[in-house]
């Protein structure tokens, strides 16, 4: 099985760019590649996927065990049993070895151990001159149970500085350069407070992506890429772990219908948590927080995370589809909505001195920050209250957030889901707001690891309907 890890110094080094351009460029010569990304994300997966037209799945040690994380490689993710692929490629999160652990447990370099992927360093290169040297004599010598097969030099500022960057590495060390990439302001995604902006609200992604292609197929060495991917040990021809959603989707006549939130505004989701809602017996019907005039005939709502302060005005003009909203969750028919969906559901939105007004289902404001409010990974404990059957109160719930917004003044009485164990939440100490059947929470849930969240709403769509 052919796999490669791109993994970097440090954060902001060029891996996606990079494995945006590899990936596209594979695909272009006609070869199948099933794309991953490391740690909890959504941004960086959207312009994977993208690239390889199909679905980049994450491997995240917080979120999943490590016999799930094999699961999901050895299956390429979700793809349909028999489909040909002809390589795995992982993108990193944040630097080889950063972790929060003193030991470096939950690091790139754990998960290219545990999975044997040979591993490529991209370097920024920007600033830098015969300090590279020691740079990549350190990353080599810091954990001897690792091997760094190869490195990718990015952001090379000219000739000149390629030849002595190349010159040193080659003299100094026994890493063969597999590319170097120059400057180059149409390399660039345009970024913002979470991260990249996202491919469904980028202006012509898929002519991104091709720009990306060209120069990274004019600068990096494909078939070595290819020869060193093929150079991993070989992995089981069956593979030894069953997918956690290999279920078989339940009939067509008893199916629910959930209204799901997919638009520039609204669109983190995790692709396998969406089989999982399929796998359970839901078909997801797509409508627009923007311009959707009503909403579809459905038996629940899912609103997930995005930018709505992007778009503030936009959702505020669409007064229909906010009107529908409310009196969806006023009916008492379920919704679950994380961070973006729950700053929708307030009753205004605050950003740079303007205000627009929301769903006002929840009865606070919400307001951005320049610094992030909430951010990395959470535990959680759930306090009984959850409108969704099935779980110990006891169990901790592993998850993530990200956000720059805050709840102003948070309605004393509000009910709570979930104790806040490590993270911020709503206040610092609670998650999950319950009203009638909604759980509105910043806490992004995944549906690996034993959480199930997938299954639970499902079943708690099923009470509401027999209520």
């Amino acid at each position: 099985m052919s796999s490669l890890y791109f993994s970097a110094a440090h954060k902001s080094s060029g891996k996606t760019t990079l494995s945006i351009g590899v990936i596209a460029e594979l695909r272009r010569r006609g070869l199948s590649v099933a794309p991953f990304k490391k740690g909890p994300d959504y941004i960086d997966p959207m312009w994977l996927g993208l690239a390889a037209g199909g679905t980049c799945f994450n491997l995240d040690f917080h979120t999943m065990s490590p016999e799930v994380i094999r699961a999901y490689f050895e299956r390429a993710g979700l793809e349909p049993a028999g489909q040909r692929v002809d390589l795995r490629l992982i993108e990193g999160n944040v630097g080889l070895y950063d972790s929060i652990d003193l030991h470096g447990a939950g690091s790139n370099a754990e998960l290219v151990k545990q999975l044997g992927v040979p591993l490529v360093l991209v370097v920024d290169c920007k600033g830098l001159g015969r300090g590279i040297a020691p740079l990549l004599l350190g990353f080599q010598a810091f954990d001897p149970e690792l091997s760094i097969a190869g490195v990718i030099l990015n952001r090379i500022g000219g000739g000149r500085h390629g030849a002595n960057l190349l010159r040193v590495v080659e003299h100094y060390t026994d890493l063969p350069v597999l590319g170097m990439l120059p400057r180059l302001a149409e390399l660039d995604i345009d970024e913002r407070h979470l991260g990249l902006v996202p491919s469904n609200e980028a202006q012509a992604a898929e002519h991104k992506v091709e720009q990306i292609r060209v120069r990274v197929a004019e600068h990096v060495d494909c078939e070595r890429l290819l020869a060193l991917a093929a150079s991993g040990p070989p992995m089981a021809a069956e593979p030894q772990h069953r997918h956690p959603h290999q279920a078989s989707v339940a009939p067509t006549a008893s199916r629910l219908r959930i209204g799901i939130a997919r638009d520039a505004a609204f669109g983190f989701y995790y692709p396998d948590d969406l089989a999982a809602l399929e796998c359970a017996g839901a078909d997801l019907i797509s409508f627009s927080p923007l311009q959707s005039p009503e909403l579809p005939q459905v038996d629940a709502l899912l609103i997930g995370g995005g930018f709505p302060e992007f778009h503030m005005e936009a959702l505020a003009a669409n007064q229909r589809l906010r009107a529908a909203v409310a009196d969806f969750i006023a009916a008492g028919k379920p919704v679950y909505a994380e961070c973006g969906g729950l700053m929708y559901l307030c009753r205004h939105l605050h950003w740079n001195g303007r205000s627009a007004a929301m769903c006002g289902v929840l009865n606070a404001d919400v307001a951005m920050h320049a610094k992030p409010q909430g951010r990395g990974y959470v535990r959680l404990r759930e306090t009984g209250a959850s409108p969704w059957p099935g779980r110990a109160g006891s169990d901790e719930i592993h998850a993530h957030e990200f956000h720059h917004s805050a709840v102003v003044n948070p309605d004393p009485n509000w009910t709570y889901a979930y104790q806040v164990l490590r993270g911020t939440g709503v206040d610092g100490q609670h998650d999950g707001i319950v009203f009638n059947r909604l759980l509105a929470s910043y806490t992004h849930l995944r549906g690996v690891g034993g959480n199930g969240w997938p299954e639970r709403f499902v079943a708690g769509i099923q009470a509401s309907l027999g209520a």
